[in-house]
């Protein structure tokens, strides 16, 4: 089978280096695991006790993911990290020792889970900053938090934000300075001190590296960066950080020289997608390999080969076809024959899908 190989310990030095990066800038932090989707063999290999001892918390958008962290250490601190369904709060309440939350009822919830559990629930309200995803409108903030310091069993701990998800919106130093100003607007009305600003992503971490993020935002939610090297911000190297975590390798299971132009009557029955061919190629052929994965695996727009004298041809739910040229090496003999693996690197979508596909080997190194 096709395997997905990922370098453990270069993953775990990046977790040291931001460990050691934000206890310098007296930043709390989360690591964010959602791209393992909570596989136990990753958290008993990589998430050592060594290697967490000085992260905040540990953090996910399933709760199976979180069940699996508690299993593999239950002294571990964990956070759901989007706002949870309410008919889950026994469950949340359970695996999540922090949640953000954006509902009122889901809060109530979470309330009667944790007194009926004998414990106090902590949460981080979310804001609504222009992202347009989970966030209270802060016109309603006010009222909003008035309404959760009533209730016994929840601990507000701090408020935050997402940006840069599902709109792309850049954090900025305006954008995060709200939540510095929402946060003595509550502290002054309630007499109540929130410990963590939440504002910080992988996103926002040029923005700390060029001194623009406020000094009251203090905690931050990483998962690219720790895993990947890099910031969605600007898609470039953290300085410190190792970018080649990950490795996709797909064996060659057929080799031939082929046409370049199908031939015969094309129907509307295929499932994959084809790159596109000229008519003046016909009659042409070139050396096509086959790979051992496919749609059901990976997009293939989320990998790129390393060796650049490859072109896509097309793509099944289960092979991928790439077009070698004249397959020569610079000596003149055959550069890949059958039984070769073609190597990719692969984006965060790519490692978060093929490390869901059970036809993909896993090789920790």
């Amino acid at each position: 089978m096709a395997e997905l190989i990922i370098r453990t310990k270069k993953i775990q030095n990046n977790i040291r280096f931001l460990s050691d990066y934000f206890s310098k800038k007296n930043i709390h932090w989360s690591l964010i695991t959602k791209v393992f989707s909570g596989d136990k063999t990753f958290l008993k290999t990589v998430l050592t006790p060594e290697v967490i001892q000085d992260i905040d918390s540990v953090g996910d958008s399933r709760l199976t993911s979180l069940r699996n962290l508690k299993a593999v250490n239950p002294e571990i601190r964990t956070i759901y990290i989007k706002p949870p369904a309410k008919v889950y709060a026994e469950e949340i309440v359970q695996y999540a020792d922090v949640s953000l939350n954006s509902s009122f009822d889901t809060i109530q919830a979470l309330n009667v889970a944790a007194k009926n559990a004998g414990k106090v629930h902590q949460i981080i309200i979310m804001i609504e900053l222009g992202e347009l995803r989970e966030g209270v409108n802060r016109s309603d903030l006010m009222g909003f938090y008035q309404k959760i310091f009533e209730l016994p069993h929840i601990e507000v701990i701090g408020l935050g934000s997402n940006l840069g998800c599902m709109y792309g919106i850049i954090p900025s130093y305006d954008k995060l300075l709200q939540l510095v100003l929402y946060k003595e607007l509550i502290s002054a009305k309630f007499n109540k001190n929130l410990p963590f600003i939440s504002g910080g992503s992988s996103i926002t971490l040029p923005l700390l590296e060029q001194g623009t993020v406020p000094k009251e935002v203090n905690h931050f939610r990483i998962g690219e960066a720790a895993f990947f090297g890099i910031s969605p911000y600007d898609n470039k190297k953290m300085e410190g950080l190792a970018v080649d975590t990950f490795e996709f390798r797909a064996n060659i299971i057929e080799l031939e020289e082929k046409e370049i132009v199908p031939d015969g009557v094309m129907g509307d029955g295929n499932v994959g997608h084809t790159a596109l061919y000229s008519d003046k190629d016909a009659g042409n052929q070139s050396t096509k390999a086959i790979l051992d994965f496919g749609m059901l695996d990976v997009d293939k727009s989320d990998i790129d080969a390393i060796h650049e004298d490859l072109r896509f041809v097309g793509i099944t739910s289960d092979m991928l076809v790439v077009d070698l040229g004249e397959n020569k090496a610079e000596n003149g003999q055959q550069k890949y024959k059958v039984g070769d693996q073609i190597a990719f690197k692969p984006s965060y979508m790519a490692v978060a899908r093929l490390l869901n596909s059970k036809f993909i080997d896993k090789v920790f190194e």
